[in-house]
C-alpha cells in the first residue's frame, strides 16, 4: 500500500500539468525577445515586489479566475507563466487555457531558476 501511494505522489506533478509545456530559461529569452511573448507573473504581490522580470504582467494565482479577461489582447501571443514553484503555476496556465489562450507556457523552474541564470530583474 505504501509503495502505491508513494508512486501516485510521484506521479501527481505529470498527471496535474495536463499538457502545459515548460521551458527552461534560454528558450524564455528567446520567446520573450523573438516571439513577443507576455510575461505573466503569478507570484504573490509581496513575491513581487521582491523583483520581476521587466516589462511583466502581474496578476497573483490566486486572482487568475477574476482577472484573465484582462489579458484577451494577448490571446493569440504566447504567454510565459512565471512562479515561485509548486502548483501555483499550472493553476493561472489551465484556467489561461480553459478559457481559449492556446500559447499557454510555464518557466521551469520557476523565478529561482531566472535569478539562478543571472538574468535582468527590476523593482518597482
Amino acid at each position: 500500500m505504501t509503495a502505491i501511494i508513494s508512486g501516485l505522489l510521484l506521479l501527481w506533478p505529470l498527471v496535474m500539468r495536463r499538457g502545459i509545456k515548460e521551458i527552461d530559461t534560454l528558450a524564455a529569452v528567446q520567446l520573450i525577445n523573438y516571439q513577443d511573448a507576455l510575461v505573466l507573473d503569478v507570484r504573490d504581490d509581496s513575491e513581487y515586489a521582491t523583483g520581476h522580470l521587466p516589462n511583466s504582467k502581474h496578476i497573483p494565482s490566486e486572482k487568475i479566475e477574476e482577472r484573465w479577461v484582462e489579458l484577451q489582447k494577448y490571446k493569440d501571443k504566447p504567454i510565459l507563466v512565471i512562479y515561485p514553484g509548486g502548483i501555483r503555476s499550472n493553476h493561472a496556465s489551465l484556467v489561461l487555457r480553459k478559457n481559449g489562450f492556446p500559447q499557454v507556457i510555464n518557466l521551469m523552474g520557476g523565478i529561482d531558476a531566472w535569478k539562478r541564470a543571472g538574468l535582468p530583474m527590476v523593482k518597482r
